[in-house]
């Protein structure tokens, strides 16, 4: 299934900023793709393990979950070529009208902050425990002023953060984008392989769980998988940049970025799982001795990781934007498209499982989050 045809009805004209030159290649919109997804979410995968009582469970959330993720890339890619937007929020207003366009609009402002919130938290702890290794002192003694996380994090917002997001074309951040792949690998790799070598110093290996305790704790961990997956935010962007904006070629795009960004997550998940089983922490670096020179590494890798996933957050200025506005907008363009009555049947049919299974998410995370609270 090609791009709308000129003059097709329900079809607008894209901008001429955004799509007039779109010269991503298939292999840069892979790499951005993957990095968008491969963010912090990655540290938080061994505990999902757990969480979800053991390693089978976990991989058919995770199974189940890519369906979802996947259809949901696919649908905003073909959303776009019936609204003829090159942004997220403009396929939304455009196909769903402007109330829900506003909502929309007012998510991302809320999912930007919490993300850029996330994001320096995680290179905070990851820097806090870099200068523990580079200044070891005695506890009484005050760190010094220039370890201090309000000095550190405005010196790389500064230096790093804000010269990476300075260019307006998200096709430059193909080469940000191997980079901070790389050092994620680097992270799944070290982990892999702390458990086979058990270095000195790392717990002793207990044994893991083999069964979840309820079907309520397997629940508990969609909105953990699901926040490691999401990419869908920059999807409508990347699709604009892409030379080839073949429907098909963007399924297989999205289908090769999210099985390479599964792989990593599913190797990091398990092996963390397997080497500290009940006692994993929810950040698997933290888990780790500090003074081991291969984590010293990985630390500074996955705060590497992290900064170049905030030039891709940033150009576009969380169950909402993976399931709830993709299912709308597919419900939406099928009213405008000549499909048959049995294919429109089984697309709206999709659209509506999306949204309910993006809102049961949503109440899910929300209520975990206030019983947390309390």
């Amino acid at each position: 299934m090609e791009g709308p045809t000129p003059g097709g009805r329900g079809h607008a004209e894209k901008p001429v900023s955004a799509a007039a030159r779109p010269n991503l290649s298939s292999l840069g919109a892979v790499f951005i793709l993957l990095k968008s997804a491969l963010g912090a979410g990655l540290l938080n995968f061994p505990w999902a393990f757990h969480k979800a009582g053991g390693v089978a469970p976990a991989l058919l959330v995770e199974l189940v979950s890519l369906v979802f993720l996947i259809s949901g890339l696919v649908i905003l890619g073909y959303a776009a070529s019936v609204s003829g937007q090159a942004t997220y929020q403009g396929v939304v207003g455009g196909l769903c009208g402007p109330a829900i366009g506003k909502l929309c609009e007012a998510c991302f402002i809320i999912n930007l902050l919490m993300i850029s919130v996330a994001f320096l938290r995680v290179i905070g702890d990851q820097l806090d425990k870099l200068c523990d290794f580079l200044l070891p002192g005695a506890p009484p003694a005050p760190p010094p002023w220039y370890t201090d996380q309000r000095f550190t994090l405005t010196l790389l917002s500064l230096l790093l953060i804000l010269p990476l997001s300075a260019p307006r074309e998200i096709g430059f951040q193909k080469y940000t984008s191997i980079l901070g792949t790389l050092a994620a690998c680097y992270l799944a790799l070290v982990v892999v392989a702390q458990y086979y070598l058990g270095p000195p110093g790392l717990a002793p290996e207990p044994l893991p769980a083999v069964s979840p305790a309820s079907w309520t704790s397997v629940f508990s961990v969609f909105p953990t998988i699901c926040f490691g997956f999401q990419c869908h935010e920059a999807a409508v962007s990347i699709y604009c940049s892409m030379r080839n904006q073949s429907l098909w070629h963007w399924a297989l795009v999205s289908v090769l970025s999210l099985l390479a960004c599964c792989l990593v997550y599913s190797l990091t998940g398990l092996y963390g799982f397997l080497t500290f089983g009940t006692e994993v922490s929810a950040d698997i670096l933290m888990s780790y001795p500090g003074s081991d020179g291969v984590i010293i590494v990985a630390r500074v890798l996955f705060a590497v990781s992290i900064v170049t996933v905030y030039p891709i957050v940033l150009f576009l200025g969380s169950s909402f934007f993976i399931f709830i506005f993709p299912g709308l907008c597919l419900i939406c363009a099928i009213s405008v498209e000549p499909v048959g009555p049995q294919v429109r049947c089984c697309l709206e049919a999709w659209g509506v499982v999306s949204v309910l299974v993006g809102t049961f998410i949503f109440g899910q995370s929300t209520v975990a989050a206030v019983l947390e609270l309390l």
